[in-house]
């Protein structure tokens, strides 16, 4: 019987265009930009300077800050400027700009390594110094994640892909199978445990027999098949899922005994140790009906949206919509020009958008928001509290433990866009906890 959770919906997931497609590698890109903020944390300081000439896998990013993880170049060439640029939010943040020499030489400093002969402590450190963050989005430190402040008792990989579109993950587990094993069974080593889940939707019946067919799967090593319904894919869903606990309010996954770890995660910290490369490329899906050849492609970081975009054979005619990442929680975008990092796992295409331009009509009190809310919120009460601007009533219906889904949205029959008003307000819960927190010297 496939595992799951309570609430959440069964969303057409369109995996089709993309699933079956084999991981592309892409042609050279002339320009490659490094945005010096590509995770949860501080940003981070260049270590070059305009005129250096970089190699592959060489650090060009960092910061002493614990919450934050280095860039390294995807390419060899030389730096051109260093100057603020635009993310795939929108926000203006430094990147690093190289031109690619095309030869591709690789830093001195990657050189591979056997994990099984690592101290626990140099895997944590060999983690961090490769620069490795959640890849399904997120973007949090991994080094950060491993090293939680409570015993917990489980070391989940996250392979649920529930975002419809993406199959970015599944290509991995298909093309990466013993990789990602072999990153699952790292972050074992790191957490002292003896036993590790892979949590995959049924969804993806050739990915869950690759894994158990892998020689490096062992009677250690659990596949868990999860039902197909979003979102599955989010951290205390999967946790609930998997192992039955239940991720305290305001709390994290370690605190319900829980390490998650994104599948792509697990093969980049395998490839990091392995072969000494740090996060320098990820697979990228590039699906929707406005794209001509919807495709997977292995793309190294710093390639503009619009070059990717291109070698799937660019729009079949104006999209009316570009998001980066999925559906329900990616960012629509104004221009394609935004460079690809470590947290982007697909750019999808519409040419029409459900629900965006679609009219609203007042609300019918049916309760099909609270009945699919996958964290049992009350949404359209936290509506009710974002137009009233009562910070209060919001914490009263626990604004802070909304995932952001963006499934009360997508459900609501009457077009209110709950999430937006949802993440108006939760910003102000937030501050105003942590001043009542200050106050009371906490």
């Amino acid at each position: 019987m496939a595992s799951t959770f309570k609430g959440g919906h069964h969303v057409p997931d369109h995996k089709d265009l993309t699933n079956s497609r084999a991981t592309k590698p892409l042609p050279d890109c002339d320009i490659h930009i490094y945005p010096l903020r590509q995770h949860i944390g501080v940003p981070l300081t260049p270590l070059v300077a305009v005129g250096d000439t970089v190699c592959v896998g060489q650090k060009i990013a960092d910061a002493d800050a614990y919450v934050c993880a280095p860039v390294h170049s995807s390419v060899s060439g030389a730096v051109i400027k260093i100057e603020p640029y635009y993310d795939a939010s929108g926000s203006m943040t430094d990147a690093i700009f190289v031109e690619n020499d095309k030869k591709y030489t690789v830093a001195d400093t990657v050189k591979p390594r056997d994990y099984k002969k690592m101290l626990d402590k140099d895997l944590l450190d060999a983690v961090r110094e490769a620069g490795i963050v959640g890849m399904g989005g997120a973007g949090f430190p991994t080094h950060v994640k491993l090293s939680p402040k409570t015993k917990v008792d489980y070391a989940i990989i996250n392979c649920a892909e529930c975002e419809p579109y993406i199959t970015a993950d599944h290509r991995y587990m298909l093309e990466n199978t013993d990789e990602m094993i072999i990153g699952l069974k790292i972050v074992m080593r790191i957490l002292n445990l003896r036993d590790g889940y892979i949590g995959v939707e049924l969804n993806k019946p050739d990915a869950i027999a690759a894994l158990k067919a892998s020689p490096e799967c062992n009677e250690h090593i659990h596949i868990v098949p999860l039902k197909v319904k979003y979102p599955q894919g989010a951290e205390k869903q999967l946790i609930k899922a998997v192992t039955g606990r239940r991720v305290p309010a305001g709390k994290l996954p370690a605190d319900a005994g829980a390490v998650v770890v994104n599948g792509a995660t697990a093969v980049t910290i395998a490839k990091a140790i392995t072969t000494g490369m740090p996060l320098i490329e990820r697979n990228v899906t590039v699906s929707g009906d406005a794209i001509k050849e919807p495709s997977n492609f292995r793309v190294r970081t710093g390639v503009p949206a619009s070059f990717v975009i291109e070698q799937a054979g660019g729009f079949i005619e104006e999209p009316e919509k570009v998001i980066s990442g999925g559906p329900m929680m990616g960012i629509a975008e104004y221009n394609t020009d935004y460079p690809i990092v470590k947290t982007t796992s697909s750019i999808l295409a519409l040419l029409h958008a459900p629900k965006t331009y679609d009219p609203v009509t007042p609300c019918i009190k049916c309760g099909r928001c609270v009945d699919h809310c996958p964290m049992q919120l009350m949404p359209y009460r936290l509506r009710q509290a974002a137009r009233k601007g009562d910070v209060d009533m919001a914490a009263k219906y626990y604004a802070t433990e909304c995932i952001e889904c963006g499934l009360c949205s997508y459900i609501c029959p009457a077009n209110k866009n709950l999430l937006q008003y949802i993440r108006m307000i939760k910003p102000e819960v937030l501050k105003k906890q942590r001043e009542e927190a200050q106050k009371n010297g906490r």
